[in-house]
């Protein structure tokens, strides 16, 4: 699986990514769109990833696509991924 980072336009993004799969991986030739690499206020990285957000009036709420096995916690499930991309993501810009 390969990390592709493409520079964007949103002003809360640092770059748009996508995971790209190679070789003999069961998705190889797909691309998975749609994950974010931003920078909080106080200049912490973070990743957030392909999802929607639902809600009514000013309440909001955002479903990940990407989801864990786990029905409670998904989001240690998923946590990997966002590990790599910023590993990836520290990695291009050193």
């Amino acid at each position: 699986m390969k990390v592709v980072f493409a520079r964007t336009e949103i002003k809360s993004a640092l770059a748009e990514v996508e995971l790209v799969f190679e070789g003999s991986e069961p998705l190889a030739g797909l691309r998975l769109v749609g994950f974010a690499v931003r920078k909080d206020p106080k200049g912490v990285l973070y990743v957030t990833l392909p999802g929607r957000a639902f809600g009514i009036g000013e309440k909001r709420q955002y479903f990940d696509y990407l989801r864990g096995e786990s029905e409670h916690n998904h989001t240690e499930d998923v946590r990997w991924i966002k590990d790599l991309i910023l590993d990836a993501w520290k990695h291009e810009q050193a």
